[in-house]
């Protein structure tokens, strides 16, 4: 028995429908992208996969796994792409105000850290503020819980994170265990799995999707992985959903995502408009209402410590070229006079 797929199944809403003119309803065909390839992208429609090429003057830079467009199919012509509902990137490691895209039109984000040496607070809330900006619900997946004798030590780690954080414990390499994502995984619904390498993200999207992509093992000294994953991909799940796999990130930079921090340290945030000053430091000002909040244990020195770090990091990826030259100008001159000042 041959079973239709319809665009429903693939993802679509009446938020894409919305943007298809009349007549593009009967000379286009609307396709989400499975693979972005350097002159290509590979598409799905309820026909089946296909390959198109670009329209001239478009590049499959702009183009992210999950996105949809409208395509003519005979002519192996994408025309258009169509507004995201959401848009997972990341900030560039090398030039300001680049962003890299990891994913479009997802719902949840699974956050995969392992119950080792790999899990790290800092790396999640990086995660969390990309997923907070992108307006995706985040789930931490803690895998490998089979190989520690305290998961609830990471259970709690991840929880303190946000108290209706999703967490989630399981062994990917048991198929049964996928159950309990299920929530996540209902027909229609795209999840996203990111994570650095090492963490079983392959196992357990060999454990979703019935697939048997190539897994490798992790160094033991410090549970750091190799790089199995080596482009991003869509793929569907018995359930009824989408997955969308990505590489391990070694650099997982922020940029133009405050409102993204400003919810994962909320409790910070929110204490930031409490301050006597506007521009309070938190560093010993008088009535700064977050070293109150310090004093009390309401807030942790590190945590505080981690949420300037990334503001920091986020205000100057994101600042335009002309900024960065000013500040980079302003800091020259800075370092000029003091070396003057010092040879007097």
């Amino acid at each position: 028995m041959t079973t239709t797929t319809t665009l429903a199944d693939l993802g679509w809403t009446n938020f894409y429908q919305s943007q298809v003119d009349i007549d593009e309803v009967t000379t286009t065909t609307p396709a989400r992208v499975r693979g972005v390839h350097r002159t290509q992208i590979s598409v799905i429609t309820t026909e089946g996969k296909t390959d198109l090429t670009l329209e001239p003057g478009m590049s499959t830079s702009e183009i992210a796994i999950g996105d949809w467009v409208l395509c003519d199919p005979k002519a192996a012509l994408m025309i258009r792409r169509l507004d995201r509902i959401s848009t997972l990137q990341r900030g560039s490691d090398y030039q300001h105000g680049e962003r890299q895209l990891i994913a479009a039109n997802i719902d949840t984000l699974f956050i995969t850290t392992s119950c080792n040496a790999d899990f790290n607070v800092a790396r999640l809330e990086r995660y969390l503020a990309l997923a907070y900006d992108a307006d995706v619900t985040p789930v931490i997946l803690l895998t490998k819980s089979d190989q520690t004798d305290d998961v609830q030590h990471y259970i709690d780690e991840a929880q303190s994170l946000g108290p209706d954080l999703a967490v989630v414990a399981l062994d990917a390499r048991d198929v049964t265990e996928t159950t309990k994502l299920a929530p996540w995984c209902g027909k229609g619904q795209t999840v996203a799995l990111a994570g650095s390498s090492g963490v079983g993200k392959t196992t357990l999207t060999n454990a979703l999707t019935g697939e048997d992509g190539a897994t490798q093992g992790i160094r033991e000294d410090d549970a750091r992985g190799r790089h199995t994953t080596t482009g991003r991909s869509l793929h569907k799940l018995p359930s009824g959903g989408w997955l969308i796999d990505t590489p391990g990130m070694r650099g997982l930079g922020v940029a133009d995502v405050v409102a993204g921090i400003n919810e994962v340290f909320s409790e910070i945030s929110v204490l930031e408009n409490q301050c006597r000053f506007r521009d309070c430091k938190h560093e010993g000002e008088p009535g700064c209402a977050v070293a109150a909040a310090i004093e009390a244990g309401d807030v942790t020195p590190d945590r505080l410590k981690r949420f300037q770090k990334l503001r920091r990091e986020d205000a100057i990826a994101t600042e335009t070229t002309a900024q960065a030259r000013l500040r980079s100008k302003k800091f020259t001159k800075g370092v000029k006079k003091a070396v003057k000042k010092k040879k007097r």
